[in-house]
């Protein structure tokens, strides 16, 4: 009679908590595709910026990476920075009149001259670069875990870490940042899925599915979402892909986002 009182308390309390978990889970939030670029399909993109007037764009893999910047991503790159073979390169952000981009495995960031792309200098650091963003003080680095890492823009140390968490999901490969609407947003490798974080908690706040893009790519492991670029003029964010042939221009509905806006 006692195993049964227990057992049929704990099948009470799970009752009661599966509603709250399933409440906890997160929900993907609308979006509108305001426009959509064409571009090549030799981009494996990392990392992808724009200032409302000109794009960067960091494309990896070992002897293939290089460094661009674009009046228009639908056409030619003004200039084009190829990197040496050893290195593999990473998301990039610009703050200031300074490029950084970080690279994978050999733990060198490389400071560019946003201006003509002139090779300034190099910062170590330890293990793996994936993401790079800014929030218009520091630098906000990703390598693949579920942290964070906010670096000092000129020495490149770390001022503090921040752990991804909450909306019912244990977060890891964060990859691609970008800095919008006072969150920060997030790729995740091998998920269709960017994410909004609070900058200061770490809690998820949302995210937006990108499953329903229809990208000209052929199917493999390595034509994942990667890259998205804050257009504050036009009030959204282009995303793409590891050899996308597009770029899409998406409104979230929410998340800092108004729900119209000149286009």
């Amino acid at each position: 009679m006692y195993r049964l009182t227990i057992r049929s308390y704990i099948l009470l309390l799970l009752s009661c908590l599966l509603p709250i978990a399933a409440q906890a889970q997160l929900k993907a939030t609308p979006f509108s595709i305001l426009e959509e670029r064409q571009r090549g399909g030799n981009h494996f993109t990392q990392g992808l910026y724009f200032d409302g007037q000109r794009w960067w764009e960091s494309s990896g893999l070992y002897r293939r990476s290089w460094l661009a910047e674009y009046t228009d991503p639908s056409e030619k790159p003004v200039r084009r920075k190829w990197l040496p073979g050893r290195l593999f390169a990473e998301g990039l952000t610009v703050l200031g009149d300074k490029l950084y981009l970080l690279t994978y495995k050999a733990g060198e960031l490389h400071i560019y001259n946003a201006s003509n792309l002139q090779h300034l200098e190099v910062k170590q650091y330890n293990g793996e670069g994936w993401g790079l963003t800014s929030d218009g003080e520091s630098l906000i680095m990703s390598n693949g875990s579920n942290k964070l890492t906010y670096r000092d823009p000129d020495t490149f140390e770390v001022k503090r870490q921040l752990k991804v968490h909450g909306a019912g999901e244990v977060w890891s490969n964060l990859n691609e940042l970008e800095f919008a609407e006072g969150l920060i947003w997030a790729n995740i490798w091998q998920d269709s899925r960017i994410i909004a974080i609070d900058p200061i908690s770490g809690q998820v706040r949302g995210a937006v599915d990108l499953n329903r893009l229809n990208p000209n790519v052929r199917k493999h492991p390595d034509t994942v979402a990667n890259g998205i670029a804050w257009d504050k003029k036009r009030n959204g964010l282009w995303v793409t892909g590891k050899f996308w042939k597009q770029l899409y221009l998406i409104r979230p509905e929410g998340l800092g986002f108004r729900k119209s806006a000149a286009q």
